[in-house]
């Protein structure tokens, strides 16, 4: 299959449904300046990576993508304000974002902090607009996987462990458990949301998961490799940050070499995975291969 195509068709379910959101009228007492700055970091682009992942996972299970497009956009919604808060000076402290000035460079640190408290509490309103396509029941796990998955035991954890653990010496545990956390569950997530959403029984639940987390520790281990070896200029953002700030790193304990050899192992366990879902989970398949070779 063409995923170039893929990934551009079901962008182009996501982004429209962002676009008329965040075009909704704000009751008149609200200042406009912070859905100008929730839209600016919205709206800049991005390969809509997770709600793509949850959209294949529930056509995977025999769903239309169409019916969940609220849903999977809240995943990208979270992934959002994950950034803002990231490139903020307390955090990252980076000027650049997918090929232009980071949030708090263009509103401020204190509305950039508002804008991502915003995005986050507006992912779970946006889940809502899914209701009368999946039963209460499915809608209810899908908000407890997105919450589980961003808070303290996911990626808000991770991240705390990442900010702790800068310039410590490597080691791999507290290594795979940042990975994990700050990028791996709200892959994952995604991706078993498409299959809460369709109902899928348990061993089908076990394989998206088994896919999900695989994926999710490539994609952030590419993602390190990327920032020693990359193009600034494709990657809309300075190479070399996490060496500068001494950030714990899969290239840093492994080198370059053994860390994409170790991607490349987790990209085979994750299609593997996929097995008992047949033919239908081939965009899954197709996603994780492009992980591997994306340059952005």
């Amino acid at each position: 299959m063409d995923i170039e195509a893929y990934l551009k068709e079901k962008s182009g379910l996501v982004n429209p449904y962002l676009k008329s959101y965040f075009e909704r009228p704000l009751p008149a007492s609200v200042p406009s300046v912070i859905r100008e700055a929730m839209s600016y970091s919205i709206m800049a682009g991005g390969k809509r990576l997770r709600p793509i992942l949850a959209l294949a996972s529930y056509e995977a299970c025999g769903g239309r993508p169409e019916d969940i497009v609220p849903c999977a956009s809240a995943l990208e919604v979270i992934h959002t304000y994950s950034l803002i808060h990231d490139d903020l000076p307390a955090m990252d402290n980076d000027d650049m974002r997918r090929g232009r000035p980071t949030n708090h460079k263009v509103f401020g640190e204190a509305m950039a902090i508002l804008a991502g408290d915003a995005l986050l509490t507006e992912a779970f309103l946006m889940v809502l607009d899914t209701d009368g396509k999946a039963g209460r029941d499915a809608l209810m796990g899908a908000i407890r996987e997105l919450a589980q998955a961003s808070g303290v035991g996911g990626m808000v954890g991770g991240q705390v462990q990442d900010i702790i653990s800068e310039g410590a010496e490597p080691d791999p545990e507290t290594l795979h458990f940042i990975h994990r956390h700050k990028t791996g569950a709200l892959i994952a997530a995604s991706v078993r949301i498409g299959g809460i959403l369709a109902g899928a029984d348990e061993a089908v639940m076990a394989a998206l998961t088994e896919y999900g987390e695989n994926l999710g520790l490539a994609f952030q281990i590419v993602d390190d490799v990327l920032d020693v070896k990359g193009d600034a200029s494709v990657m809309g953002k300075p190479t070399g940050s996490d060496q500068q700030k001494k950030k714990m790193t899969y290239p840093a304990l492994y080198g370059v070499d053994d860390s994409m050899k170790k991607a490349g192992e987790l990209i085979d366990r994750a299609v593997d995975a996929l097995k008992p879902l047949g033919e239908g989970s081939e965009p899954l398949r197709e996603i994780a291969r492009y992980i591997i070779s994306r340059n952005s």
